[in-house]
């Protein structure tokens, strides 16, 4: 099999999954998608003297990569892009198997 001939298509593993039983059960649950770009502490003072044009710095460099959330939990990472007039969020890594448990079992 060094060849890659036997080996199985993606595709067709794709299409045996979407199409069973199980897939589609799960395929209409509404699930809530979040893009964070960084976050900061802020004491409550400092948040009555926000105004406008204040700035509030996060703790993210403007070259990092983004936390792409599903109901709180991270499932990938990703940078913003703009489609057709608007903002868009490009996967660049999907999250490991253990960062994604590790975000379910803090909301338990």
């Amino acid at each position: 099999m060094s060849d890659m001939t036997e080996a199985p298509k993606m595709e067709s593993t794709v299409n045996r999954l979407t199409n069973s039983p199980q897939y589609q059960l799960l395929s209409n649950i509404p699930v809530r998608l979040t893009v964070e770009v960084g976050s900061t502490s802020l004491r409550l003072q400092e948040i009555m003297d926000l105004a406008e044009g204040s700035v509030v710095e996060l703790d993210r460099q403007a070259d990092d990569l983004l936390d792409i959330m599903v109901n709180g939990a991270l499932i990938a990472r990703g940078e913003v892009v703009t489609v057709n007039g608007r903002y868009g969020i490009r996967v660049v890594e999907v999250a490991n198997a253990e960062a994604r448990m590790a975000g379910l079992e803090r909301r338990a």
